[in-house]
């Protein structure tokens, strides 16, 4: 009975798995309520920090604070997109084309000179958004791959090889 269900069954599918992960779910929670810790100190705290600061450091803390909402913004874009696969919104494949329109920002660092002089909780915030992106690139690139590398047909070495000796001994007949 159990080796006759093997024989029906279809292939677990790793990228819908990692989709409907516990992983997933944990960094879209992460993620979600990182975006509204950062919009609520930038809203209060933030603001009030900021203009308290020099000229200088003013200047960095308007720079890093743009940086980090941007980057923000575009984790949730991606963790939304990525929740409405798992919810069954919408194919991965759908969201593998939709994604390449968020686009991570880059690797633009302040200097380490004038991130010292930003107040500590941005600099907090930074690091953890930082991090949350390093995730989801992990994750995405994990993903899609799989989702490319299942859909991928399997070419057998062995047939590999059969065809370029068909393709030889076909060739040598003319």
């Amino acid at each position: 009975m159990f080796e006759k269900s093997l024989q029906h069954s279809a292939p677990v599918s790793f990228s819908e798995r990692l989709a409907n992960s516990p992983a997933f779910s944990d960094m879209f929670r992460d993620g979600m309520a990182l975006v509204e810790e950062t919009a609520g100190y930038l809203d209060g705290p933030g603001r009030k920090e900021a203009k308290l600061l020099d000229r200088t450091a003013a200047l960095a803390y308007a720079t890093e604070s743009m940086r980090l909402t941007t980057r923000l913004m575009q984790l949730a874009s991606w963790l939304l997109l990525h929740r409405a696969v798992r919810e069954g919104e919408m194919s991965l494949a759908q969201a593998n084309k939709e994604k390449h329109k968020v686009k991570f920002a880059g690797g633009e660092k302040l200097e380490s000179h004038l991130m010292e002089l930003l107040p500590e909780r941005l600099q907090n915030l930074i690091a953890r958004a930082n991090d949350l992106q390093t995730k989801v690139r992990r994750f995405d690139a994990t993903l899609h791959n799989a989702a490319q590398t299942e859909h991928s047909p399997v070419v057998s070495p062995v047939s590999h090889q059969l065809g370029l000796l068909r393709a030889a001994f076909e060739q040598s007949a003319h």
